[in-house]
């Protein structure tokens, strides 16, 4: 094993990049100080390189690949790293991690870059609030943490579409992660647009990112052998001058290795590492190794259990790894909560998408709360050699509030007239392609397919992701994946027959990708016979959708409600708000809103049965909750202090 000269940093070179990070934020405030996160341009048009030292110029080494050692400038340096989306926790909580992160042991932060989120329309991109990537950059580096980024631009991450942005697949030849011509022109213009955010943060510019990781695991895509080597390309043009790495699983090792760029790997078990590690050392002969992705729990499915690894599993391969001379990093080490629409989905044999909680049986939970594996692991980095580790920060405070007892009503159907004109097509329109957003078509939420039928019969079409199908206001079930017909009953004259389709994410892994546009794909059958004249609604439930029920638009909840629909009640807070967590005993299927933010769905089949609300997201007083739920009501939502995230079942 390689000799412990450093463990966590170079103490006095960390040392100049704070000062000089601090000094850029000083000044950059001075000089900008109306400057909000939304708009950097002015800033970015500032040189702030000039506020760098003199002796702070000259740090022209990096991070390199020296034999077996990683070294920074002429210091030897072990990666202990642990992952952190910025995107999955509410910016007012990103120190607080990021300090638990430190406290732990560990020196670097690592995060993936969604592009779907950051430019969800064409050309038109969002580095503000919670997608605020320099703000995080820079906090980690006041903290103490170098960074390795991995910006994509497909990052996998159990997020919608792998993190690439839907209006993609508006190109009916779209040929995702290759040199089709149709993405690389996507990616190139939205590089132009993050690398010119990310170059300033680079260690070799004074700050603190050490590495950047090319792609994700394309290994086990490998559709196009141009591929990586333009992305490789693109970041260098850029200015991406640190660096440079891979990352595989066992899958795609193999064919994921890039000319000039340090492979390394993702793994579970000791049995891989063994594997892995020798793979790495006959294909790239004597180079540093490093664990990119060392899975700490893993995420759950709607249908299925909550998946947990054992903390003394954990502790044994972490000490493996690093015994065997190996870097690390923690994946995840905060997992944080798919927020709004954004989980992606798995569908080999069968569609399983994501749930909502992105806790991942973590080294901390969803909310931030400590674990027996960041206990033990804590144990472990502070047996070796190094400063001592600062004092773990203390939690953050939960609260069981009152019941959120629904006052008023709107059902769907009511809702419809303050939507404005639907789109009215011949045939369907699949989400992406419909014309709404500036002509980006629809990225997230349900979409409402409404047409006139004269006779009952069988309907059949492709219906993605989920269907629920109605006889003017009537439920007559469902249609997804495996029910792929259903028979429409008998119908007297002219009536309206209406599909609410609801994405519920699309795939992030596998060969699949190209095919996941959503809502009506194709044609809709009604006994052989394609059904027309369409009108189409958008139901996206963003912000700007909840902002057009207004109070004068709700009604006091009737004995037998109209399904699905719209409720409304509040929730109070006092004293002062704290995190709690939502369970919806007796509600089906929905989604929850607090203020005006997406909490995530909820679905009675589990395992997830609580919604986390962080405190950072309420008010003192009352705070205004909308729930739409597509099938049945309970008669209240409970606000408790514990987390309920279904059966556990061990990982195999």
């Amino acid at each position: 094993m390689t000799t412990w000269s450093l463990r966590r940093r170079p103490v006095r070179t960390l040392g100049l990049v704070l000062l000089a990070v601090l000094s850029f934020l000083v000044l950059r405030r001075f000089l900008h100080p109306s400057l909000g996160s939304c708009d950097r341009e002015g800033a970015r048009r500032f040189d702030w390189h000039t506020l760098v030292p003199p002796w702070l110029r000259h740090r022209h080494l990096g991070l390199q690949a020296k034999g077996e050692n990683f070294m920074l400038e002429d210091t030897t340096f072990w990666i202990f790293g642990g992952s952190i989306h910025y995107f999955r926790v509410p910016k007012e909580y990103w120190k607080d991690r990021l300090l638990k992160m430190k406290a732990c042991g560990l020196n670097t932060l690592t995060t993936y870059v969604p592009w779907n989120l950051h430019e969800p329309e064409r050309g038109k991109f969002d580095f503000s609030g919670n997608l605020d990537l320099e703000a995080f950059v820079l906090m980690a580096a006041e903290i103490g943490l170098w960074v390795i980024l991995r910006p994509g631009p497909y990052i996998c991450s159990e997020i919608d579409l792998g993190g690439l942005p839907s209006w993609l697949l508006q190109d009916p030849g779209m040929k995702l992660r290759t040199t089709y011509k149709g993405f690389t022109k996507a990616v190139d213009l939205y590089f132009d647009h993050l690398m010119s955010r990310v170059v300033p943060l680079q260690y070799k510019h004074g700050g603190p990112i050490i590495a950047v990781q090319v792609e994700n695991e394309y290994g086990s895509y490998n559709k196009d052998p141009a591929y990586m080597p333009y992305i490789k390309k693109a970041l260098e043009d850029r200015g991406i001058v640190e660096l440079l790495l891979t990352s595989d699983n066992k899958d795609g090792l193999q064919k994921g290795v890039v000319h000039g760029v340090l492979a390394t790997i993702n793994l579970q078990s000791q049995q891989e590492l063994q594997l892995l590690t020798t793979f790495l050392s006959s294909s790239q002969e004597i180079q540093p190794k490093m664990v990119m992705e060392y899975w700490t729990g893993w995420f759950d499915s709607w249908g299925g259990p909550h998946n947990i690894l054992d903390s003394s599993e954990v502790l044994d391969t972490v000490s493996a790894i690093i015994h065997a001379g190996s870097s690390i990093n923690l994946y995840m080490f905060h997992g944080g909560t798919n927020f709004g629409f954004i989980n992606g989905a798995m569908h080999f044999h069968d569609y399983k998408s994501d749930v909502t909680s992105y806790d991942y049986d973590a080294v901390l939970t969803e909310a931030g709360d400590y674990t027996a594996k960041y206990g033990k692991l804590r144990d472990f980095f502070s047996s070796l050699p190094g400063a001592p580790l600062l004092p773990p920060p203390d939690l953050l405070p939960k609260m069981s509030y009152e019941p959120v007892i629904p006052a008023f009503y709107l059902s769907l159907w009511d809702a419809l007239k303050y939507m404005g004109e639907p789109v009215k097509s011949e045939r369907p329109i699949n989400m992406e392609n419909l014309p709404v957003n500036d002509g980006n078509g629809q990225a997230f939420g349900y979409t409402l397919y409404e047409t006139t039928i004269s006779s009952s019969g069988v309907l059949r079409g492709h219906v993605c992701d989920r269907g629920q199908v109605f006889v003017n206001t009537v439920s007559i079930g469902f249609l997804d994946y495996k029910t792929t017909k259903i028979v429409i009953p008998l119908v007297q004259g002219y009536t309206v027959l209406r599909i609410l389709v609801e994405n519920r994410g699309r795939v992030n892994y596998g060969n699949n990708i190209d095919d996941q546009r959503k809502g009506l794909i194709g044609n809709l059958y009604l006994d052989n016979s394609p059904l027309k004249n369409f009108r189409i609604y958008s139901l996206d439930m963003k912000k700007s959708f909840l902002q057009r029920f207004s109070i004068d638009k709700w009604s006091s909840i009737p004995e037998a409600p109209m399904f699905p629909a719209f409720f409304l009640g509040r929730l109070s807070v006092f004293p002062s708000p704290s995190d709690t967590f939502l369970k919806l005993q007796g509600w089906e299927k929905g989604v929850v809103f607090i203020n005006g933010q997406n909490l995530g769905r909820y679905w009675n089949i589990g395992p997830q049965e609580t919604l986390y609300l962080p405190g950072a997201w309420l008010g003192p007083g009352d705070n205004q909750v909308i729930i739409f739920e597509e099938v049945m009501a309970g008669p209240m939502v409970h606000s408790i202090d514990t987390p309920h995230l279904g059966r556990n079942q061990y990982i195999n």
